[in-house]
Parts: structure tokens; C-alpha cells; sequence
């Protein structure tokens, strides 16, 4: 198959111009954080959802707000508690007296960016429904069914260091989320950076620099993409060293992996390579691509056994040993 590469690179270098706008402008608000700025345009621009780990502080909810608003999108953060209902999620039907009818009332759902602030805060039965949106991107009140904005990308928060009134989430749910970040603390030029332009008197606004007709557009951009058959075997051989580790010379991880990743991952490595790709102005996926986004895709997808946990070795442990040592074409 002939493919032109430098059509691909001229193309995506020409239609990657706003991720740059985008980039600068939510850097007028946040400071640093470049990681979770790149990573949650990934997720915009792959249609995949986002889980965002850290200690509070850490300006989660200030980047995903700031980002929407550069985006001229609808933005909604739904703070999950204990009491939290499906309907308060998803709308429900309400009684009209003047007509005699029910008609729906839409819940904060239907939206294109969607901050699901602390998810493990709420049980099981808002989590499910919060499910059907990720998954079908369709929303059922009674029996209507009602299909979801484009784009519509889901973003919860979780705080690991608070887990007193939490419900742990089913690792089918966390199976849905195309990317799960670590985000971590600030440096120290940053830190101060932080201070200052926060005790100011006015805190800097951002403007819209984008609309979603454009993100939708530069999705099926993304598509197109070049990647290489050795690097398609390259992501495979990676969630295949998460099930059967003895056959990549990795036998000490054996007895540490209770279960490996699932081919939602082989999928969404694919896709994030190529939206990785497409934020650097590539038309092609290069090894790198797959190594800087790997951890992000497979950290949540493996699932260790008592003997790893006894042991302390995390799921991120084991993937980093997977990169290291599968060989890079």
C-alpha cells in the first residue's frame, strides 16, 4: 500500500494549527500542568474519556473549566455525593398542571464537556448511569432516548488519598475511561509563578479560540494518521506482554498480574498514538508516541495480584518493566 506521507504531514500540520491557540491560551490561567493539558486534548480529540487522580489542589477542575471555555463549548462540573440520584444526573419528567402532561426535564448530562467531580463519591447506581453516556453516548428518561451533543467528553476527578465515604469503581467502568492521569505536584518555579498570578486582584479570563465544529473536523484527521504496520505490532505486543508476560521474557511478572489489559486498550493506545501524533503536527506515529501515552492507557487496565500488592508493586510498576522491555521497532 503507496501512502503519502508528506500529503498526511502537510495536511495534519495545517489542520493541527489550533492546538497550539488552544495550548497558549489555557496557559494564560493554569501554570505548568502542560501534561494534563496535552492529555485531555487527546481525549477530546481521540472521543475518549479522561480520569484525573491527584491530591486536591492540583487545579484539576480549574484546566478542564478553562479548556472548555477556549472551546466555545457547554461545560457542566457535577459534584458526586452520597445522595446523589441518576435523575439528578440525567433529567427525569415532571408533571405539567397547564397541559395535564409529563414532560422531560434534562439533567446536567447533556452537555459537551462534563466534570465528574470526585466519582467515588456516589454508589453504584449513578455510576452505571453515568455509564450508559460514556459508553452509547445516548441518555434513556422513561422510555425515551435521547442522543448526546457532540463532542461529549466525560472528566472525573478522584482524590487517592480520601477514601472515608467512597464506593471503589467497578473495573468495568474504569475499563471505559480511554486515559487514566497521575497528576502530580508542582515544581517550584511554578509553584511561585502559581501564587503570584492567583493573589492578584483580577484573575486572568481566557476567550474562546476554537469552536467544536472544528474539534469534531480534527477528529476525523486524527483518523487519517499514518501508522506503520511495526508499530501496530509494536501495541500489540505491549497488551499482549500484560497477559502473557512469561512470553516476552518477563516471567517475574507472571505471578504479579492477576489480569492483563483488555483489547479496549490495543484500541485506544492506537488512537492516542495517532492524537499524540497529531498535537506534535506528525502525520505518521512514531515509537515515541506509544511510549509517552502507554502508561496512560494501560495504568488502570491491569490488575495486580495479592502477592504484587504484598510485594508493593503497583500496575504502573509492571507497565513501565513491559515498555522497557519490549522491543522497540
Amino acid at each position: 500500500m503507496n501512502v503519502d506521507i508528506q500529503a498526511i504531514n502537510e495536511r495534519i500540520s495545517k489542520e493541527s494549527v489550533f492546538v497550539d491557540k488552544i495550548i497558549n491560551e489555557v496557559g494564560k490561567v493554569i501554570v505548568g500542568q502542560k501534561y494534563m493539558v496535552e492529555r485531555i486534548l487527546i481525549g477530546l480529540l481521540s472521543n475518549g474519556h479522561i480520569h484525573l487522580e491527584g491530591v486536591p489542589g492540583l487545579a484539576k477542575t480549574l484546566t478542564v473549566k478553562t479548556l472548555s471555555a477556549t472551546i466555545q463549548t457547554k461545560f457542566q462540573r457535577i459534584q458526586f455525593t452520597p445522595d446523589l440520584l441518576p435523575a439528578d444526573l440525567l433529567g427525569t419528567l415532571i408533571y405539567d398542571q397547564s397541559t395535564g402532561k409529563f414532560k422531560t426535564r434534562k439533567g446536567p448530562i447533556f452537555s459537551n464537556i462534563i466534570l465528574a467531580d470526585e466519582i467515588n463519591r456516589s454508589p453504584a447506581k449513578v455510576q452505571s448511569a453515568l455509564l450508559e453516556s460514556m459508553q452509547e453516548r445516548q441518555v434513556t428518561i422513561s422510555d425515551t432516548t435521547f442522543p448526546l451533543d457532540d463532542p461529549f467528553l466525560v472528566m472525573a476527578t478522584q482524590n487517592p488519598i480520601e477514601q472515608e465515604g467512597t464506593y471503589p469503581l467497578p473495573e468495568a467502568q474504569i475499563d471505559r475511561f480511554m486515559l487514566k492521569l497521575s497528576i502530580g505536584y508542582p515544581n517550584k518555579e511554578e509553584e511561585l509563578e502559581i501564587m503570584r498570578r492567583m493573589t492578584k486582584e483580577e484573575i486572568p479570563q481566557v476567550k474562546p479560540v476554537v469552536t467544536p465544529k472544528e474539534i469534531v473536523r480534527a477528529r476525523s484527521v486524527v483518523h487519517d494518521v499514518y501508522m506503520d504496520e511495526k508499530i501496530e505490532k509494536y501495541i500489540i505486543d505491549i497488551v499482549f506482554a500484560t497477559r502473557n508476560p512469561q512470553e516476552y521474557g518477563l516471567s517475574e511478572l507472571k505471578e504479579l498480574i492477576a489480569y492483563g489489559a483488555s483489547p479496549r486498550a490495543s484500541i485506544n493506545l492506537t488512537l492516542a498514538s495517532k492524537a499524540h501524533a497529531f498535537l506534535k503536527h506528525r502525520g505518521y506515529v512514531t515509537p515515541e508516541d506509544v511510549r509517552s501515552i502507554g502508561m496512560d492507557v494501560l495504568r488502570h487496565r491491569i490488575i495486580v495480584t495479592y502477592e504484587a500488592e504484598a510485594e508493593e508493586i503497583t500496575a504502573e510498576d509492571v507497565v513501565r518493566k513491559i515498555l522497557n522491555k519490549i522491543e522497540v521497532p
